[in-house]
């Protein structure tokens, strides 16, 4: 099998060469994005794999089809991007990997929320630069504080328990009660509840037109004065254009992405000669109580080892004939609305 890979990176590459010894595909590494802008008319391929920020609407998906090819190799957990109806009717398998390195996603998001609140990364910056005052770098005790996690999934579930073993009081909401959490000590509560309650909120949900800006305007209405936001899921979940004037009202006190609504443009790419257009983005970054990762939660050396291993492994599945526990079918939309 022949699989091509877009919005490659060469620290990624390494892990598949590797993996690949296994499995003995031919892999074949292009770093641009795969979108219907995309010239797919001399692509030889049995497979292609793809990340975060390549688009599969129906109209790339076609092109594939047209292509002959049959099989779309997420290497990632979100398939927001993805068409899967269309993926369905046109005969195209899609297969991802639900469960990389929860660990990862959750030891960042305690990372965002402790570098914030002890202002780390300014202290620093300062320190290097010979200023050792402590001035501006007040911080509060995390113990005790009440922690508000929206989705309690995997990542979710282990954020719950690294907070309450820090001895945060923790609220969460999911439509699906996860017991591990609740024997971690987290209470679930309705979202204006926790909103009201949540000194941090964290959030672990996926994106669909439930959670489409599920943080908006009226949300953040409902929220503590100088709350701290984290967002380490996607982008999208969170409206962007209310993160300013949040900001600079005192409503957002501590403000953590790893991840943004229009990313597609800017995360994973060395922009450091170029001027970055995205005037939401170069807003936030001048904000002192700002820290924002270019989608890095995950980055670590398990969690790419293993994405790399699950990714040929679903693709040989699929090859087999075999059942695949990582496919992707409309079946998994039930009782969702993408």
């Amino acid at each position: 099998m022949k699989i091509v890979f877009f919005s490659s990176k060469p620290y990624e590459q390494a892990f598949f060469d590797e993996a690949n010894k296994k499995f003995g595909f031919e892999l074949v590494y292009f770093a641009h994005h795969l979108s219907r802008h995309t010239n797919l008319k001399s692509l030889s391929a049995d497979a292609v794999c793809v990340f975060v920020n390549d688009t599969l609407d129906h109209d790339v998906l076609l092109a594939l089809q047209q292509q002959n090819i049959r099989l779309v190799v997420l290497r990632c957990a979100g398939f927001n991007n993805v068409d899967l109806s269309a993926a369905e009717k046109l005969g195209i398998k899609v297969v991802r990997v639900p469960a990389y390195s929860p660990y990862a996603v959750a030891e960042h998001t305690v990372g965002l929320m402790l570098s914030l609140n002890r202002k780390i990364h300014r202290a620093y910056s300062r320190v290097r630069e010979g200023n050792f005052s402590l001035e501006g770098l007040l911080g509060f005790d995390m113990h005790g504080r009440t922690a508000g996690v929206i989705g309690t999934g995997r990542i979710g579930s282990l954020v719950v328990r690294i907070l309450s073993g820090m001895g945060c009081r923790v609220l969460a909401y999911d439509p699906r009660k996860n017991d591990e959490c609740v024997q971690s000590g987290a209470d679930y509560v309705s979202l204006p509840e926790l909103y009201a309650q949540s000194d941090m909120i964290s959030l672990h949900c996926p994106l669909d037109c439930n959670t489409h800006h599920l943080i908006n305007a009226e949300a953040l209405a409902q929220m503590k004065d100088g709350v701290m936001l984290i967002n380490t899921s996607r982008g999208a979940v969170i409206d962007a254009a209310i993160l300013a004037p949040g900001l600079k009202s005192g409503k957002i006190g501590y403000l953590g992405l790893d991840v943004y609504e229009q990313e597609g443009d800017l995360f994973f790419e060395d922009l450091s000669n170029d001027i970055i257009q995205d005037d939401v983005f170069e807003r936030l970054v001048t904000f002192p109580n700002v820290l924002i990762t270019g989608h890095q939660g995950y980055f670590t050396v398990d969690a790419l080892r293993n994405i790399a291993q699950t990714s040929l492994a679903n693709a040989r599945a699929i090859e087999q004939g075999q059942i695949c526990e990582n496919e992707l079918t409309t079946t998994v939309l039930r009782g969702t609305c993408q």
